[in-house]
């Protein structure tokens, strides 16, 4: 079994490794009080298997699925999505929040098991930790390399089938305000840890590919430069812009309270981010599209951003809509 370490035993834990030059791998959870650790070279991947943007340790071919996918989502009723919604409308309209992520539990019962989900799904980040978790990210959290950071903030999606929906995306009033926000808080956050920061790329479009079909999603591309010195305080680096903006709100520390006002589960790992560092370059993810084993039983945890625009039926729509695996 990896071990976990606490917020001070990870921070200190990357920053000696990261001084010795060694590879490793990081797992941080959302309210990063539980972190893994671990040189790439103590990774058994019997309990944990990784393809982080081509960085991986997966060995075997996957075994081809047997039987056509059964996923049957069974999400939260719109009655009781409206219980926390309301709350964080409240929060907004009180001036409490500008912007502010809404998530939910949804069981899903499937045929399919955490490894097969890992090894099928197409995505840009994926990670399994056995019995606990699978998580195919397509969000970028932070890029280092050569003393530049990078992040590269998702907000705004769409169905990609929807007429014009290319341009229903990018002239969506809600949509470009939600996504200005967190540009604007990312923009900040790395301004503690970096100078010369700037927005270098704003508003472009991917696509990503489910199950149930493509999907358009919005990000910005925030860029600056870090002390010469930044290895021997990655992991203060690192924690210092956690959680991520995204998955969180503006402004940051009061929208996390009407989180967990108004949330009825724990995140867990959700919404966390996981990485490694090769002793040159580090590259991370923000762990959204997550799967949790519990009891034998999956859940998809998933949710999105809620603004003073937000429309009730379409956000718990969206929330329903990101419930999916990448598999196709």
């Amino acid at each position: 079994m990896m071990q976990s370490y606490s917020k001070n035993e990870a921070i200190d834990r990357i920053n000696k490794l990261a001084k010795t030059g060694k590879a490793f791998l990081f797992i941080i959870n959302y309210k990063q009080d539980c972190s893994f650790v671990e040189q790439i070279d103590n990774i058994d991947p019997s309990e944990l298997l990784y393809n982080l943007n081509g960085f991986s340790n997966c060995t075997s071919v996957p075994i081809p699925l047997q039987s056509p996918i059964t996923w049957r989502p069974t999400p939260i009723s719109l009655v009781q999505y409206k219980t926390s919604f309301d709350i964080v409308r409240r929060n907004i309209l009180g001036g409490n929040s500008f912007l502010t992520n809404l998530t939910c539990i949804t069981p899903v019962p499937t045929n399919l098991g955490l490894e097969d989900i890992f090894y099928h799904s197409q995505a840009l980040y994926k990670l399994w930790l056995k019995n606990r978790f699978v998580v195919f990210s397509p969000e970028i959290f932070i890029r280092i390399e050569n003393g530049k950071i990078c992040s590269y903030p998702m907000k705004g999606t769409m169905d990609a089938t929807l007429p014009s929906a290319l341009e229903v995306l990018m002239e969506d009033e809600k949509e470009a305000a939600e996504h200005a926000t967190i540009v604007d808080l990312i923009r900040n956050d790395l301004s503690m840890v970096a100078d010369c920061v700037a927005v270098t790329r704003y508003r472009y479009v991917d696509t990503l590919h489910t199950n149930h079909g493509p999907i358009l999603q919005t990000s910005s591309e925030i860029s600056g430069i870090l002390p010469k010195d930044y290895v021997s305080c990655l992991g203060d680096i690192l924690f210092k812009l956690l959680p991520a903006g995204s998955i969180t709100g503006a402004p940051k520390h009061k929208t996390m309270e009407i989180i967990e006002q108004a949330e009825n589960y724990d995140r867990g790992f959700y919404t966390g981010i996981t990485g490694y560092y090769n002793g040159k370059k580090l590259d991370s993810a923000v762990m959204i599209r997550f799967i949790e084993e519990q009891d034998g039983k999956m859940f998809f945890k998933s949710g999105g951003g809620i603004t003073c625009k937000s429309d009730l039926e379409s956000e718990y729509n969206e929330m329903k809509q990101k419930v999916y695996v990448p598999i196709y």
